[in-house]
């Protein structure tokens, strides 16, 4: 089964993708998750990336895309996968529509933008395996990790995302059935 969670940063789509994940057998593909290890790595467009997600702002189109076909090649995805946080943009319903990729469900998380603002200050992010924790709602339990803030997740790089937040790809979920987003 493939599936899509929409919603804006902080929303709570990578926590329903864990449990879907694992009632399912399938990989989440976080945008996020798949262009912090692009940039890790140092990948063309993992360089490419880091400039926008050291801002705090949306990775164009383009850089998504090409991160988001390697990501969906691998093997794991051959049973089906979650996209969380793609497509943002009209642009990149469209290239996945091109690569012939069937999706089944798309679902919308609302959340009120207070609630956004509370969990995402409150993240917090391990250095050296990239787990992510909250510091009142998912502590560490492991003895001697400390997680840290990410850029992105300190209240300057915030207006960005959040205005950012409102997928411009959520028009293309209303288009009629057969489209990529039934």
């Amino acid at each position: 089964m493939n599936l899509i969670l929409l919603g804006a940063p902080g929303a709570g789509k990578g926590t329903q993708a864990e449990i879907i994940c694992a009632k399912l057998n399938i990989p989440s593909i976080s945008t996020g998750n798949i262009l912090r290890a692009a940039v890790k790595e140092g990948t063309e467009m993992g360089l490419k990336a880091k400039s926008f997600m050291d801002a705090g702002a949306l990775v164009p189109d383009e850089v998504i895309i090409g991160i988001l076909k390697e990501r969906l090649a691998q093997d794991d995805c051959a049973n089906g996968f979650i996209l969380d946080g793609v497509p943002r943009t009209i642009a990149q319903a469209e290239a996945i529509e091109t690569m012939g990729i069937r999706i089944d469900k798309v679902l919308e998380l609302s959340v009120a933008d207070d609630v956004i603002v509370e969990r995402m200050s409150g993240r917090r992010v391990c250095e050296k395996c990239g787990a992510s924790y909250h510091i009142i709602n998912k502590k560490s339990k492991v003895e001697g990790v400390r997680p840290v803030r990410r850029q992105d997740r300190h209240p300057q790089g915030r207006p960005a995302r959040y205005r950012s937040g409102s997928p411009e790809g959520l028009p293309r979920a209303d288009r009629a059935a057969g489209g990529v987003l039934p």
